[in-house]
């Protein structure tokens, strides 16, 4: 299974995407990092390798230049973010080798509000959502217009972003569930919670993606 660097064109510049597709794939989850995180991430990475070994593609993508990151409240903005996010959705959902695959959303962190903003425009495009330690208060007044099944995993030691967590669920009006990982702090770096994360985000996935009544016929490699 190879992972190869991918040109995602937006206005004039040119982000960099890390696509990985294994063998009879099902579908495409993207990836939306959160604040000063990249598609190097080791937490995000560690996720999509265990989605692909349930047969699901991925795409890391920055949606910031590098210089833009510099400018540190681009990191925050929410809007510039989803605007992006869908582009590089647009992008990837009409290249050949992924035009079949129905489409998923992995946001950790900030990335879980444009990640929730752009499911809600996209509307039928995106199939499910998970959000890991996210901030979808951020993208409250686009909660209520996401109709994928969506998925929110917070640690138990995250008292805050519990809170705003819980407060969001409320505004979700689509199939939806709050995971609260036992004795996981914001990051998961605890020992086998990252793991939890990752094999609630594959099995939401499969679930609702791959073994949904609409999905695509499967890619073969």
């Amino acid at each position: 299974m190879e992972t190869i660097e991918i040109d995602i064109p937006v206005d004039e510049f040119i982000l960099k995407g890390n696509l990985t597709i294994p063998k009879n794939a099902n579908s495409l989850v993207i990836f939306s990092h959160g604040s000063g995180s990249s598609r190097f991430s080791t937490r995000n990475n560690f996720v999509a390798r265990i989605l692909n070994q349930s047969k699901i593609a991925t795409l890391l993508t920055d949606l910031l230049t590098m210089e833009e990151d510099e400018i540190y409240e681009n990191r925050f903005d929410i809007e510039l973010l989803t605007q992006r996010l869908i582009t590089v959705t647009n992008y990837a959902s009409e290249l050949p080798i992924l035009k079949k695959l129905p489409v998923g959303y992995f946001g950790a962190s900030t990335g879980a509000a444009s990640a929730l903003k752009a499911a809600a425009r996209l509307k039928h495009m995106v199939k499910a959502i998970v959000s890991r330690g996210g901030r979808p208060d951020l993208a409250l007044d686009d909660l209520k217009l996401i109709e994928a099944p969506t998925l929110l995993i917070v640690g138990s030691r995250d008292h805050v972003v519990i809170e705003l967590n819980e407060q969001a669920y409320k505004y979700l009006t689509c199939y939806k569930k709050l995971e609260i990982i036992d004795g996981a702090t914001h990051l998961f770096e605890e020992p086998g919670k990252l793991e939890e994360v990752a094999y609630l985000a594959s099995k939401w996935f499969t679930e609702h993606i791959a073994n949904s009544k609409n999905k695509s016929h499967a890619i073969h490699r």
